[in-house]
């Protein structure tokens, strides 16, 4: 019988079935895959550019309110190589498809998903909406419902967070997914177990120990959930507004402990007195206070003061404003609330989110000459290159299998995290 040698156009479809197999974030969100990136003398550089759905405001009157189409787009950054390097002989070559895959390709390809998850799974720190208690499992029986906080701990968690998204005109379709670590897994499939009607899922309970789909979502576990780090801040400090009628992407505050560094961190969130969200399409008031994501760390001057860049941005309602986020721009001397926990301290940070909440950007990397084995392929928007040459030196054959891409937030109104 003669030898099969695997050829590198099928190790490297192996590779990419075997690499979504294992992604869990991934599989379930909005992916760009763009083929410019390798075409000599037609360089676009290491950045896409993802549209946003335009808004418009509805004007009350006969008269002719004419709007005009600014469209925005999310910059992607096309910059993180992910790579995975091996060595092999001829031999592992001369293999059937099966063999090498569990040999070589299954625990690489393994490794490479766990790293491109995890870094997925951290775009929740840009998240602003937040239900559950820091510090408490999801799943977990108890808890309260307080204006500044949607807190329960019950399974009704994951109601709160879908009604959260649903305040956000997160489309109620298939696209609906939750991602929690194994310790909150476990305790909502306990907490969930009496609640399930459907025979197939409660099924699916006691065979595989998850939950499948439920309360408006599909359920997956991935212990590459983030851990979000809370700042330094005093217990006694009691931050508010230094002045009224601020709006934008920066809150000026003061009454932080003086000249502290790291008080806030990104990622942690926080509440302001007076300032209800809205309905992005309606812009009616949601009824709770709108939640403001800190984008980078802060440390205070030697005054007590800060200016906290946040997200989403202060844009009060009003007639021909589109893209209101707030009912009201701050008083002067409001009050802040911290929502993300006790400080110098960490918890997970569980997801509900819809899948064009994320992207993952991936581009195909040029296909390098002067090699004996080389192959490019795209699945399910991403595209993989593996090389492999031969060392002469060592008498091994090294071989790499990249993939070239980017995350980003695109919509943060449609998920929510699920703190822990």
């Amino acid at each position: 019988m003669s030898n099969k040698l695997l050829t590198p156009t099928q190790v490297l479809r192996e590779a990419l079935r075997v690499l979504h197999n294992n992604l869990v974030f991934v599989k379930n969100v909005n992916k760009q895959y763009s083929s410019e990136f390798a075409v000599s003398g037609a360089k676009v550089g290491s950045t896409i550019n993802v549209r946003l759905p335009n808004r418009y405001y509805v004007a009350k009157t006969t008269a002719l309110q004419a709007q005009n189409t600014n469209e925005q787009t999310v910059p992607v950054s096309l910059t993180t190589n992910y790579q995975v390097g091996l060595n092999f002989t001829q031999a592992e070559l001369t293999l059937s498809l099966d063999d090498f895959s569990k040999r070589v390709l299954t625990p690489a390809m393994a490794r490479l998903a766990s790293q491109i998850d995890q870094d997925g799974l951290g775009q929740a720190a840009n998240i602003y909406n937040q239900v559950g208690t820091p510090g408490t499992t999801p799943g977990t029986a108890g808890g309260t419902f307080t204006n500044n906080l949607l807190n329960y701990n019950a399974p009704d968690v994951y109601l709160n967070a879908g009604m959260m998204m649903d305040n956000m005109a997160c489309p109620r379709d298939d696209q609906r997914r939750v991602v929690i670590n194994p310790g909150a897994m476990a305790v909502s499939v306990a907490g969930l177990k009496a609640l399930f009607q459907d025979q197939g899922e409660i099924a699916k309970q006691y065979r595989k120990g998850v939950i499948g789909t439920a309360l408006g979502f599909e359920f997956a576990m991935d212990q590459n959930v983030n851990l979000l780090q809370v700042g330094s801040r005093s217990a006694s400090a009691t931050p508010y507004t230094t002045t009224a009628g601020q709006t934008g992407a920066t809150l000026a505050t003061t009454g932080w402990t003086a000249s502290q560094t790291g008080i806030l961190l990104a990622g942690e969130i926080i509440t302001i007195a007076g300032v209800y969200g809205v309905n992005p399409e309606n812009q009616s008031n949601i009824g709770y206070l709108q939640p403001f994501v800190v984008t980078a760390n802060c440390n205070s001057d030697g005054n007590g003061n800060i200016t906290i860049p946040i997200s989403p941005s202060i844009i009060p309602v009003g007639a021909q404003v589109p893209n209101g986020t707030v009912t009201a721009a701050p008083a002067g001397g409001a009050q802040l609330a911290m929502q993300s926990g006790a400080a110098s301290t960490s918890f997970p940070m569980n997801v509900a989110y819809h899948r064009d909440a994320f992207t993952l950007a991936t581009a195909d990397l040029e296909m390098p000459k002067g090699v004996d084995f080389a192959a490019r392929e795209t699945y399910d928007g991403v595209s993989m290159l593996i090389v492999r040459a031969y060392d002469i030196n060592n008498a091994q054959f090294p071989c790499r299998i990249d993939v070239l891409g980017g995350w980003a937030t695109l919509r943060p109104e449609l998920a929510c995290r699920i703190t822990g």
